[in-house]
């Protein structure tokens, strides 16, 4: 993106919640997204963490936003304070019980981005966070959501050109699944897109789940089986080196999400194609 980055630029933390999430905040058509927590129990693919549950996770994320809060308001909008808490925002407003609420916390960290943005344009961060908060918005609005995607797509595409490699290759992340799953006719959907862009995230990033996972998904929409085999594999290979690296109550959430995402395409992938079975196949 044709910004100037700013001097010594403090890299965010991964964030499990915000790369884990926005696949569901980007499910429906115009993107009114997220889904409801599977059930399914994460105890055997979380490492050293006290976060077994939705609700361990939803108070971990109340409690970061208000440390965050803090510091963001005791430091004197600090500009990294700023992005920080923009990014506790998001992973807050993700269990936000009403639209009202979700708004609410959207707007904080919008407001958060714009400041430090003013201050400093070239925050790859500060980007990053606000096409993240405007995503979160998008949820509480019907028409007034597809005015937000263009919005998304603009900050992640400045991100992109900033420091493309910022929250796990999260600018291409995002705008692969925004190209995907948005309305081709009156938005920005586009196969063509969202595949160059998930295939970009798992270049660039090869070793993050939520990568391969986003790649496997959209090869599954298309119906492009071969597609999704070759990145089951990949995943299969990463996934070991992820569970050693990616632990603590930080990624209890991701994991959560993760492995049930996993058994869903895996069980998806190993089915018979109904193109190739024969007519005794068939039968009852």
């Amino acid at each position: 993106m044709p910004l100037a980055i700013p001097n010594s630029p403090v890299k965010p933390r991964p964030q499990p919640l915000v790369a884990a999430r926005l696949q569901r905040l980007l499910a429906s058509a115009a993107a009114l997204f997220l889904l409801a927590f599977p059930a399914v129990s994460p105890a055997a693919d979380t490492n050293n963490t006290r976060l077994l549950t939705p609700a361990d996770f939803a108070a971990y994320a109340k409690k970061n936003f208000w440390d965050a809060n803090a510091r963001f308001h005791r430091r004197n909008h600090d500009p990294q304070e700023a992005w920080r808490f923009a990014r506790a925002c998001f992973d807050l407003a993700d269990f936000a019980t009403n639209n009202t609420e979700r708004a609410e916390i959207a707007e904080q960290g919008i407001v958060a981005c714009r400041g430090l943005i003013e201050k400093e344009p070239g925050s790859a961060e500060a980007h990053y966070y606000l096409g993240m908060s405007y995503a979160q918005l998008a949820q509480t609005k019907s028409l007034g959501a597809l005015k937000l995607v263009d919005q998304m797509e603009e900050e992640f595409l400045l991100v992109r050109g900033i420091d493309a490699s910022l929250d796990h290759a999260g600018a291409d992340r995002n705008l692969g699944l925004l190209y995907r799953d948005a309305p081709s006719f009156g938005s920005i959907g586009s196969r063509t897109k969202a595949k160059q862009h998930l295939q970009k995230a798992v270049e660039l990033a090869p070793e993050y789940p939520e990568n391969r996972l986003n790649l496997i998904e959209a090869y599954l929409k298309w119906n492009d089986r071969v597609g999704a085999r070759r990145e089951l594999r990949g995943l299969e290979e990463i996934m070991p080196k992820a569970r050693t690296n990616l632990v603590g109550d930080a990624w209890a959430c991701s994991w959560f999400d993760w492995q049930n995402r996993f058994q869903k395409v895996k069980k998806k992938i190993e089915e018979p194609s109904r193109a190739i079975e024969s007519p005794r196949q068939k039968e009852p």
